[in-house]
């Protein structure tokens, strides 16, 4: 698969683990510790319909937030942790979650490799506006109101899905199902959208 953009790798990341491809990084964040669920949620882990489904996750049976999905603030848990989305009883979208950027690792790791996430407790996520990244786990269909597809073009909006995912429906993203909550945060902007033809792979300039 070979993307309309020089310098980057043919492989279609199948020779990486996570989903996610650096191009150009202001930082790789390690600060903080991953909390108990990022390790064990579903994936996706709030609108589970099979209907709603991404695309990218069809085949998807691993546990724990993935390389490629947003990583957001967990205050329900205790100052410093971060982690994927999670809902109580309503469901009922909790104001203290924010993102903070992308992960870059799925936390709990591959068979055959190295598994520094559960060793370690961390999940590095990069950030920084001027960050430029390549991933090929976004929101396919809309995930409030029905399950119709949606579609990306460069120079859309991005924002976290209610499940952790990129996606530019505005009323998918996590914050804007937050009772009384501001504007959502806007994750980036589409330098390159997916098609059904050369590029399979979102990438989006960052803006967090």
């Amino acid at each position: 698969m070979v993307m309309p953009i020089g310098g980057i790798s043919s492989g279609d990341f199948k020779e990486t683990s996570g989903r996610v491809q650096l191009l150009h990084v202001v930082t790789r964040n390690s600060l903080g510790a991953l909390t108990t669920d990022a390790f064990t949620q579903a994936n996706p882990p709030v609108v589970t319909a099979t209907n709603n489904k991404s695309a990218a996750l069809a085949s998807v049976s691993k546990v724990g937030v993935l390389g490629g999905s947003v990583a957001f603030t967990r205050p329900d848990i205790g100052n410093g942790y971060h982690g994927g989305p999670v809902v109580t009883v309503g469901p009922t979208y909790l104001a203290g979650l924010k993102p903070l950027g992308i992960f870059l690792n799925d936390a709990m790791g591959n068979p055959f490799e190295n598994t520094p996430g559960p060793a370690s407790g961390k999940g590095p996520y990069v950030c920084g506006s001027g960050t430029c990244i390549g991933v090929t786990i976004y929101e396919t269909k809309h995930q409030k109101t029905g399950f119709a597809n949606i579609s990306y073009a460069a120079g859309d909006a991005v924002y976290a899905s209610m499940n952790g995912y990129l996606t530019n429906v505005l009323e998918d993203s996590y914050e804007n199902n937050v009772a009384g909550a501001p504007a959502p945060t806007l994750m980036g902007i589409v330098k390159a959208a997916p098609d059904a033809g050369t590029n399979n792979i979102l990438v989006i300039d960052l803006r967090v």
